[in-house]
């Protein structure tokens, strides 16, 4: 039986190497990077059976995507887009240290992803799953996938697979008034919830510390675990009306894409194999500081890295 079934989009990140400018660079490094495979990846890494659907142009780009998941382990289930309009999204990442920030520019309007709708996915596996993954960037990306993700997550829910969603906001996307009403509507078929400080406050118009948020937002949606992430102050979960507090582990900032993904891969790697959520939340930061060594959007990591940062050998670390 599959344990995490993840959906949602995969771009091509094309960033130059050696921090070169975007508009002096004559060659890109080519990932693929999308936050539900960055999940589904970290997982199956992890040792969970993990599966990515989305919808991909039938092309060479498109089965570029496939191919480096695969290469991971993660299982594909596409709808593949054989027509004249069919289009891989991308995006450009100009790497740089302080002064100079990250630059992103985006070139992901009108990709394949944005037309699947429910019956062209494997509902038959998300039921079957113990898991299903979303976040609110897949509804962001067209009226289409707003429907098709509150459906998911609905058939998901009734087959009592555990959903989690991050709630991942993204202001070049969509504004925070229209995401609220969005991502409030799909809440009541969430079980795990995922969603940055910054975020709940400027989105969710959650005020107060992380706990509060953390139990404001559970009190309100029924969440099993309502999980607020704090950056460097770490993460902080509500569960059963218990409260976990995890710190970061020390790591190097070189590759922070991603990172957040990372935590949420290593999470759900323990929490739905049955661990207890404050040793979920061990796994999940352990990742994401493992993760800001790693280049690329993905965590290629291992088990026993994992276990190692947790036991304090942080020579696991790059620094």
């Amino acid at each position: 039986m599959t344990d995490l079934v993840t959906f949602g989009e995969t771009m091509l990140r094309l960033s130059p190497p050696d921090e070169e400018r975007l508009e002096t660079a004559d060659q890109y490094n080519v990932r693929a990077a999308g936050a539900e495979s960055n999940v589904a990846v970290a997982a199956q890494r992890l040792g969970l059976d993990a599966v990515w659907t989305s919808k991909l142009p039938d092309s060479p780009v498109g089965r570029r995507v496939v191919g480096e998941l695969r290469n991971h382990g993660v299982t594909t289930d596409i709808s593949w887009d054989d027509s004249e309009e069919s289009r891989q999204g991308t995006y450009y990442l100009e790497q740089g240290r302080p002064p100079r920030g990250n630059e992103v520019i985006y070139d992901r309007a009108n990709a394949s992803v944005t037309t699947a709708r429910t019956a062209e996915l494997p509902t038959e596996t998300i039921e079957a799953a113990t898991g299903f993954h979303t976040t609110g960037i897949t509804p962001a990306l067209s009226e289409t996938l707003e429907s098709t993700t509150a459906d998911l997550l609905s058939l998901a829910g009734n087959a009592d697979t555990v959903t989690s969603f991050d709630l991942n906001y993204r202001s070049k996307l969509w504004e925070p008034e229209e995401a609220k009403a969005v991502l409030t509507d799909l809440f009541p078929d969430v079980d795990v919830l995922v969603v940055a400080r910054r975020d709940a406050e400027l989105v969710l118009e959650r005020h107060g510390d992380a706990e509060a948020v953390a139990r404001g937002l559970a009190d309100d949606y029924g969440f099993d675990v309502t999980l607020v992430t704090r950056g460097a102050e770490g993460a902080l979960a509500v569960a059963d009306g218990n409260v976990y507090e995890q710190p970061t582990y020390e790591a190097s900032n070189a590759y922070p894409v991603g990172t957040g993904d990372s935590f949420v891969g290593g999470f759900l790697s323990q929490y739905l194999a049955g661990e207890s959520v404050p040793d979920a939340l061990e796994w999940g930061a352990a990742t994401a500081a493992l993760k800001r060594s790693v280049p690329g959007d993905i965590a290629v990591v291992s088990p026993d890295e994992v276990r190692e940062v947790i036991a304090g050998d942080t020579r696991a670390i790059s620094r």
